[in-house]
């Protein structure tokens, strides 16, 4: 396990090898961000947004929280979605959700886990919506497609956003959701 010097020195380093392949690389970065995509993701530290994706600092407006949900009541993820939408005026929104999420399964698996009880609940709420779905497939099979469903979820629950629709209304943006395929898994995104 790497150490907090062990993180100083790397970021020293990513710093120098940067500037070696850019030398105003910081400069332009300072300048101001113009990220054409919002992504709104699972806290999971084995989803690290830009690598996914590929893309570089300042190309990637970034929101992570566990199971990648959208509430209504998170102050934290509407004013995200606000100043990417009306300030960055961001492109695309992508919400990732993964197979392995543990916010998912702790959902279905119920443990007491104290106040993370309270934001599981909506992963739980899309159980038992889908209980009937989920209750005739393959126990192996149930928890990706629980994963699937909550992205599809979030995606509902962006929707009727009253800023983002107005943005939507006013660019004449289409928008469109898509499921991808990595691995023989499906990908919602």
């Amino acid at each position: 396990m790497k150490d907090i010097d062990t993180l100083i020195s790397n970021n020293a380093l990513w710093s120098k090898m940067l500037v070696e392949e850019d030398p105003g690389f910081f400069e332009k970065l300072a300048q101001a961000q113009k990220p054409r995509f919002l992504w709104i993701g699972c806290s999971d530290s084995r989803v690290p947004a830009e690598r996914l994706t590929g893309l570089e600092p300042g190309e990637l407006f970034v929101h992570r929280n566990v199971a990648n949900l959208v509430i209504h009541t998170d102050l934290n993820c509407l004013s995200v979605v606000q100043y990417a939408v009306d300030v960055l005026e961001v492109e695309h929104i992508i919400i990732c959700g993964h197979y392995g999420c543990g916010g998912v399964q702790a959902a279905v698996e119920n443990p007491e886990l104290g106040l993370i009880n309270n934001w599981l609940l909506h992963i739980r709420d899309i159980w038992f919506k889908h209980s009937s779905l989920l209750g005739e497939m393959p126990q192996e099979r149930r928890l990706d497609t629980l994963c699937e469903l909550n992205v599809m979820e979030q995606v509902y629950n962006l929707g009727p956003l009253h800023y983002y629709a107005i943005s939507v209304e006013t660019r004449a943006e289409s928008h469109h959701t898509r499921l991808g395929l990595r691995h023989s898994r499906r990908l919602a995104a």
